[in-house]
């Protein structure tokens, strides 16, 4: 095994090459295109992809797609300016995708030639479909789709919403009710449908048998599935009536759709390969770890454990390899890991980070991934790393600003991070500072393309990312030192970098600002309440008082195993909420920004941090995004959101 660190490269620009290029603007936010979940064809010869693109004639995100070839040639196989398809997946001679083309907008399959073409409607499953498998040889799909007696309710003849689950709301799905998922059999050439799943659980991530005899499939299989995180693998024919075969062992999280990573088959049909978590007391503070079963033993095993993130597995075509994403301290590397002596060896290097990986049948491997100054695009791991895609080539006539790595200490602890530095930046002259605060908690940033670091740099501010203990790439015991105690030492850890960007001269310590979204935006409302320099704050998707957050957000489960329960350890949520109990110790002018229709992080948590402030008399501002859940994808607001961050540093760090 081997890891690699390398100091990010810093991005080069003469004289003459800066008077040429024009720096990012909030417009070009609408010009940026999003390569996504990328699929080999059987021969290996073609990629499948989705990209995702700003409509701003209808306000809206949509999706088309795409093709690329080994070799590189693009071509576009739908056009419909107006609805979105993903999700592409071969079989046989056809590609099988959602789309939200239908008469009433609800999700289904569609069908089309593998080489473009006229596409037909393939399944009108009441209520839509949320994922699906295509069987290898094109005639089968297996979908996924929600059933009960609210599913597919006429919106013009509401009922009451009648809740009995412990887990009774989720972002993206609103209230649950009765409802459940579950899967169905669908005759692709005839549209015959017939689900094949029943019983009070859920059913996620199927997946086919190479000979397309059976499925894998996630679900619970223990009483008071909302109390627990126990997803378990099991395998069974693809028809009704079969018998499922459990085949994990573990007392936790096996494939957990968290994860966004299904069971994969092995190409002899032998193995599954699989994500781990770590025990439900953990959750997701826990790296997630390969696992493989053998089959026909029964034997399950976990391989090449390194204490760090696992994403995107794949088989190699020999069934003795396994292709996956691999996390380290600001990285993301494709990875090629021999299943029987356990020996990493890394297909990328360097200060890169990779999104998604393709695996094809012919043993041809490619890397959806990116850097500090080009978005995510497709790449042949072909004797090195070759492009394919082009799509975000206008940024080439933009000019880009320099990214530095930086290492500090915080008390004892070394804590690593990203320094942007403003366009035109001379040595000795202090600038502005924004710290921008990452979600999760148990994410980092990397060395990824960040279009709202590029545009604040564009307006003359100094960008710091920290990935204070909390973080991800490092490690479990990194990530779990926040745990059930937030904004103690992550705060502090945050602090401390900007201790350092002061002390190197770049940032000014009368014009700090810190920022964002989700628990970024959690993490921000501890740092206007725990560091008195911090001058202008913008708190997106945020929470402080999470007495309330109890029963309001999407996390009761993760509430319980991390916090306890509200009337019998309050101390713990006191602990963690005091920028609310203690708001009258913030002094920073600070904009709350939320989503109305978010269930992960409801409006709630900005609201009272709103008015806790308003009732103070000190400087703040509520904006709310309507319709919105918790990732924004409307292109006016996405615009709107950039622009007033602008104006809101802007007259508070910037104005004499």
């Amino acid at each position: 095994m081997r890891l690699i660190h390398l100091a990010a490269c810093l991005c080069i620009v003469t004289p003459a090459m800066a008077q040429e290029k024009s720096p990012l603007s909030v417009e070009d936010i609408h010009n940026i295109a999003d390569v996504a979940e990328p699929v080999f064809s059987p021969d290996g010869n073609h990629i499948a992809y989705s990209l995702s693109t700003h409509n701003l004639k209808i306000d809206a995100t949509v999706s088309d797609l795409w093709r690329v070839s080994w070799e590189g040639d693009e071509k576009q196989l739908t056009d419909t300016p107006e609805i979105s398809e993903w999700a592409p997946a071969y079989g046989g001679d056809i590609i099988a995708y959602l789309s939200d083309g239908t008469e009433n907008e609800e999700t289904q399959i569609f069908v089309m030639p593998a080489n473009g073409g006229k596409a037909r409607q393939a399944t009108n499953i009441k209520g839509g479909v949320s994922e699906f498998a295509l069987s290898p040889d094109g005639k089968t799909i297996i979908a996924a789709a929600e059933v009960g007696p609210s599913v597919g309710a006429d919106p013009e003849k509401p009922q009451p919403i009648v809740i009995t689950r412990f887990k009774f709301k989720d972002d993206g799905r609103g209230y649950i009710d009765d409802r459940r998922i579950h899967l169905f059999r669908v005759d692709v050439v005839t549209g015959e449908t017939e689900q094949i799943t029943e019983g009070d659980r859920d059913y996620y991530s199927p997946t086919f048998s190479p000979d397309g005899s059976a499925i894998a499939y996630v679900a619970k299989d223990r009483g008071r599935e909302d109390r627990h995180a126990d997803y378990d693998v099991f395998i069974m024919a693809s028809v009704k009536g079969a018998n499922p075969r459990k085949v994990s062992n573990y007392d936790g999280a096996d494939g957990d759709p968290s994860t966004w990573s299904r069971p994969q088959w092995s190409p002899d049909g032998a193995k599954l390969l699989w994500l781990q978590m770590g025990a439900d007391k953990w959750i997701y503070y826990t790296p997630f770890e390969l696992t493989v079963a053998d089959l026909e033993t029964g034997d399950v095993k976990p391989l090449a454990r390194i204490d760090r993130w696992f994403y995107s597995p794949h088989w190699g075509e020999d069934s003795k390899t396994v292709y996956a994403l691999i996390e380290q301290d600001r990285d993301t590397w494709a990875a090629k890991i021999d299943v029987e002596s356990e020996e990493i060896t890394y297909l990328t290097e360097g200060p890169r980070y990779a999104f998604d990986l393709a695996v094809a049948p012919n043993g041809r491997v490619a890397v959806l991934d990116g850097d500090a100054s080009e978005p995510y695009q497709l790449a042949a791991i072909d004797q090195g790393r070759r492009a394919l895609t082009t799509h975000n080539d206008w940024l080439k006539e933009r000019r880009l600003a320099e990214t530095r790595d930086v290492s500090f200490k915080s008390g004892k602890h070394e804590i690593h991070g990203i320094l942007m530095l403003p366009l035109g930046f001379e040595e000795g002259k202090q600038y502005p500072l924004i710290a921008r605060l990452h979600g999760g908690p148990v994410y980092q940033f990397s060395h990824e393309f960040m279009f709202d670091w590029q545009v604040y740099a564009a307006n003359g501010y100094a960008v710091l990312a920290v990935n204070p203990r909390g973080s991800s790439g490092r490690g479990f015991d990194f990530a779990k030192a926040i745990y059930a105690d937030w904004g103690n030492v992550d705060a502090k850890d945050i602090s401390a970098g900007l201790d350092h960007v002061i002390e190197m001269g770049v940032a000014d310590p009368n014009r700090i600002g810190v920022g964002g979204w989700s628990y970024g935006g959690i993490l921000t409302n501890y740092m206007i309440a725990s560091d008195k320099r911090i001058k202008a704050a913008i708190s997106g998707a945020g929470m402080s008082n999470f007495l309330a957050g109890y029963g309001a957000d999407q996390y009761m489960f993760e509430y319980e195993m991390e916090l306890g329960l509200p009337w019998r350890d309050r101390k713990a949520f006191e602990r963690v909420s005091y920028p609310f109990f203690e708001a009258d110790k913030i002094t920073a002018a600070t904009l709350f920004q939320c989503a109305s229709a978010d269930e992960n992080v409801p409006c709630i948590g900005s609201e009272q941090m709103y008015l806790a402030l308003r009732s103070l008399e000190r400087d703040t501002e509520l904006v709310i995004y309507p319709g919105e859940d918790h990732g924004l994808t409307r292109p006016s607001f996405l615009a709107d959101r950039m622009q007033r961050n602008l104006d809101w540093y802007g007259e508070y760090l910037k104005a004499e």
